[in-house]
């Protein structure tokens, strides 16, 4: 579903190339849920970037339903990250002027979903991650990091991505709360068969998952269990 081969990105540093992915070759299935690990500056976040087409690699593909998406245009660029990719942030990156239903119907918009269907789609996301009808007239603001995570979630779905990227989704949640969430992507990833690569620095979530790789110095290895 996912295949990956010969990725690598390079930088020019204080006049030295710098290989922040290093000829990279793995393969993801449909509904499968990975998790990458690895220290702060390893190539995590530059390789999220790369197969949510939010960067460009410096050569190799990145084939998702077996489109090789590193050599799209920028419009095609664009209706992929619409269309297959769901991103989960940190940070939540929910809009605060918009409650948390407008939020999840805001890439249904840009994906040309009529109003009716936006709302009534956006309600039953946000009711399948858990948030009450009375959360969802509220604004960020008024929600707590969990359920602001959960509409998140909600919104990666919004358009049925092929891939959901996670960028140390529980990472500002305290542990139940960062549990939740986890168990939250993991039944999403069984019951809608879609495929999850999350980044995390939490050893306990990466050791669940149905598979972790560790990056490093720009290569990547998977994780024996």
């Amino acid at each position: 579903m996912l295949v990956v081969e010969h990725l690598t990105r390079t930088f020019k540093s204080g006049g030295e190339e710098v290989h922040a992915v290093d000829d990279l070759k793995f393969s993801v299935d449909r509904g499968e849920f990975v998790s990458i690990i690895g220290k702060s500056g390893s190539g995590k976040s530059t390789l999220l970037s790369m197969l949510g087409a939010l960067d460009k690699p410096t050569g190799g593909s990145i084939k998702v339903d077996e489109q090789d998406i590193a050599k799209m245009s920028d419009h095609s660029l664009i209706r992929y990250r619409c269309h297959k990719i769901g991103f989960v942030f940190q940070n939540y990156n929910l809009i605060p002027n918009l409650t948390a239903l407008e939020n999840v119907m805001l890439p249904m918009e840009f994906a040309g979903v009529a109003p009716a269907e936006r709302k009534d789609k956006a309600a039953a996301l946000l009711s399948q991650v858990g948030i009450e009808p009375d959360q969802m007239k509220r604004k960020p603001g008024k929600l707590s990091g969990g359920q602001q995570q959960r509409v998140s979630i909600a919104r990666a779905l919004a358009n049925k991505p092929s891939v959901i990227l996670a960028d140390e989704p529980t990472g500002n949640l305290d542990e139940q709360t960062g549990k939740m969430v986890f168990d939250l992507l993991h039944s999403l990833a069984k019951t809608e068969k879609t495929t999850i690569i999350v980044v995390t620095h939490d050893l306990d979530i990466a050791g669940k998952t149905d598979r972790t790789f560790r990056l490093s110095d720009g290569k990547l290895k998977e994780v024996k269990k």
